[in-house]
């Protein structure tokens, strides 16, 4: 059984289908894990939902920060932007089935001696750790109170993990480690203004995964997000957004049970020109 994990997909539905073809993806006998941000800036955000729903346990999936904003607007959160494609599903006549489906949807996942998130992990935390609050911040998403956190789960404060963090502050840390993290001091102090690659940085900023002692430094961690990265392949690190609506590519990565990962992808019409919704 071959597992794939497969970068930002952000609507693209064109694109994930030649990468599937290219991968002979069979839901029967391969298992894809999507890095979160399904949905939006793309032409079809409907038509990737409804193909990963199709294929059941087959497709499992992360939450990207899209995502979340796309559940944020349904909640009334959020206000719709106008460059924005996620209109197809809020105006679709399952509209509530397939919002219900986003929600449940993971946070991390561990499968194989990989680490997969969206974005990034802060420092202090472990495989575990990262896993186990990724989890509170899920049960919230799938439960009764999600509307209430949707309308308090934006915001760049507080910008570091603290264990004596409690309710909305704790699980929007963990979102925005989870969903928006590019660079961060060495204590774990996060910045969000800075996209660009990654030497781009502020004085004091590092990319998360190049901090010394980070706590994951012991597994290899998968994410998207960082479409201005480009593909980074490390022993301890895997890049996968290929910018695909940008133009770029849309990435897999085969995982190995022998630890030999391979590197598939298919190249990209542009759907939006960079600076513009970025």
């Amino acid at each position: 059984m071959a597992l794939y994990c497969i970068g930002d997909v952000q609507g693209c539905d064109d694109a994930l289908d030649r990468l599937l073809d290219t991968l002979g993806f069979s839901p029967s006998r391969d298992t894809i894990f999507v890095l979160g941000d399904l949905v939006n800036r793309g032409p079809d955000s409907l038509g990737v939902l409804r193909r990963l729903i199709r294929y059941g346990n087959s497709a499992r999936c992360l939450l990207g920060n899209h995502d979340l904003h796309l559940l944020a607007v349904a909640a009334g959160a959020r206000k719709h932007k106008k460059k924005e494609t996620i209109n197809d599903i809020l105006d679709a006549p399952d509209r509530d089935e397939l919002l219900d489906w986003v929600r449940q949807r993971d946070m991390a996942i561990y499968e194989r001696g990989v680490l997969m998130v969206h974005a990034g992990v802060l420092p202090a935390w472990t495989c575990e750790r990262t896993l186990a609050l990724a989890g509170e911040v899920a049960s919230v998403l799938a439960g009764p109170d999600h509307h209430d956190f949707m309308h308090h789960m934006y915001g760049d404060e507080p910008a570091a993990w603290d264990e004596r963090l409690t309710g909305h502050d704790r699980l929007r840390v963990v979102v925005n480690a989870l969903t928006r993290l590019r660079f961060c001091s060495p204590q774990g102090v996060m910045e969000f203004a800075f996209k660009e690659g990654a030497d781009s940085g502020p004085e004091g900023y590092l990319p998360w995964f190049d901090v010394p002692g980070r706590r994951t430094a012991n597994v290899a961690v998968a994410f998207g997000h960082w479409s201005t990265l480009g593909w980074l392949g490390r022993e301890d690190v895997y890049a996968l957004d290929g910018g695909c609506v940008w133009g770029g590519h849309l990435s897999a990565l085969r995982l190995d049970d022998a630890g030999r990962h391979e590197l598939i992808q298919v190249k990209c019409p542009q759907m939006l020109k960079p600076g513009k919704g970025k």
